[in-house]
């Protein structure tokens, strides 16, 4: 069999998902109650074979860091091939900070070349998705391709935030634009790029070079860049379509509808399925806890949670705790949050620790103003809410709001806070130095 060296891409800051990459990278922000999204780009690998796997980090790397360790729940934890956590480093004249998804990996050439690998699988480590790699690998082969692409059916109007490709009758790209304005079609770039190995360093150094000698401008990217240029030299680069669950969750909409749609009878990626498991670094906690007269409904409950209200369609992490009178509705809690007595959250993603005060309504009203300063991100009803934030009782919050993180109550001057509306920490400049008073027990 082929040696195959997994690539996953995990250094981007993922702007769109607003607080919850605010102080984590992308792919270190939580998914379905116990996972982190890398989980799956991991999991995907471990299960269809590959052992040899690097991750490159970059923007706030420390969770990730600590969720990933050693490998070991991957089964990664090896003497030889495993797992390695690259960083951008600063020793030589031509390395910086990664520039782009082909210069992070250009400036890791030298892991590349002692990995004596066949093909490089390049993966993004800020998808959800089920994928056995070894169907892809062997279509390359089978192409003599000198790339390949993993490619998914996206609805038209969503094409402008992928890499959209159109292929001859025998699957060979013909052309590529990434994030196009007006897309002209609906085949979508997955991020998942297949290359023999020889093909890679040649197309990095190319890169790397133009850059170099002032010639075409480059962002050092794969959709940008790399992949637009082998298409246009007529090279080998071939599409492989894949049918199966794929979602990007890059941005809060398609972050929230993705959870909504593990609920019910049917969901659209089966977290139970025993032939393919998602793998991940998890905390020993006492089992959830039901308490007499509470409620759940078509919802994920994790380890740890104690629930003595009403819970409906929404996904709570471990540790979470539900008081009584209260209800949580189509909505996401992070790690360790804690809903007060007779609070109502509807519509709702709540980062991790967070406090909500007794008889609060988070997500009241009808009202459906986007919100003022990030109307491209907070627009279909929901409130997002950030990590270790302690709101007041009786606080009403409206649709489409942003409270920021490491707020404590006498931060909010009012009660009532309008649909569209964002609450800053106005205190510190930066969420760090607010947790640091906290844990040298200072008073800001």
């Amino acid at each position: 069999m082929s040696k195959v060296l997994a690539i996953i891409l995990a250094g981007g800051q993922g702007e769109r998902l607003s607080l919850l990459s605010q102080k984590r990278a992308k792919p270190a922000v939580p998914f379905a109650g116990k996972y982190r999204i890398i989980d799956f780009a991991l999991s995907n690998c471990v299960n269809s074979g590959i052992s040899d796997v690097a991750v490159l980090t970059q923007y706030r790397p420390h969770s990730l860091h600590d969720h990933i360790g050693i490998g070991k729940p991957w089964d990664l934890d090896r003497q030889k091939g495993g797992i390695r956590l690259l960083q951008p480093y600063v020793g030589r004249q031509e390395l910086d900070w990664y520039q782009g998804t082909a210069d992070a990996v250009y400036q890791n050439l030298s892991f590349i070349l002692e990995s004596r690998c066949d093909y490089v699988l390049i993966l993004a480590g800020d998808h959800v998705y089920r994928m056995d790699y070894g169907p892809m690998i062997a279509f390359h082969e089978q192409h003599r391709a000198n790339v390949t692409l993993g490619a998914v059916v996206v609805p038209l109007e969503e094409g402008y935030r992928f890499g959209i490709l159109e292929t001859d009758a025998g699957g060979r790209v013909v052309s590529f634009e990434e994030k196009p304005r007006e897309p002209r079609g609906s085949l979508g770039s997955m991020g998942i790029y297949v290359f023999d190995r020889d093909t890679l360093i040649r197309v990095l150094i190319e890169d790397a070079r133009a850059a170099e000698t002032g010639g075409s401008p480059t962002q050092h990217d794969f959709g940008r860049n790399i992949i637009p240029a082998m298409v246009q030299r007529g090279e080998r680069v071939y599409a492989y379509p894949f049918a199966g669950y794929w979602q990007d969750v890059g941005t809060i909409h398609s972050y929230w509808e993705a959870h909504m749609k593990l609920l019910g009878d049917h969901p659209s990626f089966d977290l139970y399925d025993p032939s393919w498991v998602i793998h991940t670094r998890s905390e020993e906690r006492p089992p959830a806890y039901i308490r007499s007269g509470a409620q759940v409904v078509e919802s994920l409950i994790s380890h740890g949670c104690i629930i003595k209200g009403h819970v409906e369609r929404s996904v709570l992490s471990p540790g979470v705790v539900v008081e009584e009178g209260a209800v949580v509705r189509n909505s996401i809690l992070l790690f360790d949050t804690v809903i007060g007595a007779g609070s109502v959250i509807d519509h709702a993603i709540i980062d991790k620790e967070v406090i909500v005060g007794k008889h609060c309504q988070i997500g009241y009203g009808d009202d459906m103003t986007p919100n003022k300063l990030e109307p491209h991100l907070l627009n279909s009803s929901i409130t997002l809410i950030g990590k270790r934030t302690h709101l007041p009782d009786n606080l009403k919050v409206g649709r489409n709001c942003k409270i920021g993180t490491d707020l404590d109550p006498q931060d909010f001057p009012t009660d009532t806070i309008s649909s569209g509306e964002t609450v800053e920490d106005r205190t510190f400049a930066h969420g760090w130095e607010r947790d640091l008073a906290r844990r040298l027990s200072v008073e800001p």
